[in-house]
């Protein structure tokens, strides 16, 4: 399973704090970097998220734990959605409660008929 870990540093943290507990994480092995699929920060900096894919709840929990008394964390799990399939059970539901006609599969998005 992916998880999204969205993280906000707390108004008073200093970059060289996070910067040093990343650090010392990484030394001791418990920032599980086999489980980040990705880790991105936004532009400016103070937040960004990282893509974590585990199937163990407690792991992710230990992995972030270190980090809560620097930054704010929310944390989603993610469902990847495969386009056409996810287009055609859409269309298959739609059509079950009888709100798909004709008109709604030919009328391009964004244009006002």
């Amino acid at each position: 399973m992916h998880f999204y870990c969205a993280y906000t540093w707390f108004p008073k943290t200093r970059p060289e704090e996070v910067w040093e507990r990343v650090i010392h994480q990484h030394e001791r092995g418990s920032n599980a970097q086999e489980l980040i699929r990705g880790w991105y920060d936004f532009a400016g900096g103070g937040a960004g998220f990282l893509i974590v894919e585990t199937d163990d709840v407690r792991e992710l929990t230990a992995m972030l734990r270190p980090y809560i008394d620097l930054m704010a964390w929310d944390i989603r799990a993610l469902s990847e959605n495969k386009y056409d399939e996810t287009v055609q059970q859409i269309r298959d539901a739609l059509a079950q409660m009888g709100r798909l006609t004709h008109s709604d599969v030919t009328v391009p998005v964004g244009v006002e008929s």
